[in-house]
C-alpha cells in the first residue's frame, strides 16, 4: 500500500503524513508542484529523522504519476469530501494507492475521474474536513488492518 500526496501545500503535513509512512513501512509518491518549497531542510524539520526510512518517489506532474502507477499496477483510491462510499466499508487490497488532495483546495476533477474509487470519512454534520494527515492516517490504518500489512511488532 502506497500514499500519494496531490500538490500538497503545507509542509507539516506532508512531513507528517512522511514520518507515518516510515513508521507503518509503506511508500509515498509526491506529485507536484508543492505549495511550498520540496527540499531536505523543511522536510526534515517536518519529518524528523524518520525520512531515510520513506520510499519517497516525486513526480514533476499528473501526467507523471499516472505513468508510473499504470506502470505498477493497483488501484489508485481517492479520499474526498465529495466521494459517496464511507471508507470503513470499503475492501482494501495491499497495491492500493490511497490519494490525498490538496490541503487548500482537494483535487482537479479530472484527477476524481481517473480515481478507482471515491472514500469519504463520515463527520459530524455541518463539519468541512478533517487535517489531510489525520485522513490519511485513519484510512490507512483501516487499509493496513484488513489487508494485514502492519509491520511486525516485537
Amino acid at each position: 500500500m502506497r500514499l500519494a500526496l496531490f500538490q500538497p501545500d503545507i509542509p507539516q503535513n506532508t512531513g507528517t503524513l512522511l514520518r507515518l509512512a516510515a513508521c507503518m513501512g509503506i511508500g509515498v509518491d509526491i506529485i507536484e508542484p508543492c505549495g511550498f518549497v520540496l527540499d531536505d531542510k523543511r522536510m526534515r524539520r517536518a519529518g524528523m529523522d524518520y525520512l531515510h526510512r520513506v520510499d519517497l518517489i516525486r513526480h514533476n506532474s499528473w501526467d507523471s504519476f499516472v505513468a508510473a502507477k499504470k506502470e505498477a499496477g493497483g488501484r489508485l483510491i481517492l479520499l474526498s469530501t465529495k466521494a459517496a462510499h464511507i471508507y470503513t466499508d470499503f475492501t482494501y487490497a495491499k497495491d492500493d494507492t490511497l490519494l490525498l488532495g490538496r490541503e487548500s483546495e482537494g483535487v482537479p476533477q479530472h484527477v476524481h475521474d481517473h480515481a478507482d474509487e471515491r472514500l469519504i470519512i463520515p463527520m459530524a454534520q455541518d463539519m468541512r474536513s478533517i487535517n489531510v494527515a489525520i485522513s490519511g492516517a485513519m484510512v490507512l490504518g483501516e487499509g493496513l488492518r484488513q489487508t494485514g500489512d502492519f509491520p511486525a511488532y516485537p
